[in-house]
């Protein structure tokens, strides 16, 4: 399994993070930005242009 890291949780990052949760050869082990842990989750899960996110 690779680890990945994703610099950045804009549009770019959160889509990253969508398909490496949805990839089991991939494990994202890190994330940095300028937001809160509940702002990313929030933003994360309800994204205006890809929708509600459906994993857990």
């Amino acid at each position: 399994m690779r680890k990945i890291a994703i610099n950045g949780f804009g549009r770019i990052g959160r889509a990253s993070l969508q398909v490496i949760l949805g990839t089991h050869c991939l494990e994202a082990v890190a994330k940095n930005g300028l937001m809160s842990i509940e702002n990313a989750a929030h933003l994360f899960k309800c994204d205006s242009v890809y929708g509600v996110y459906g994993g857990d």
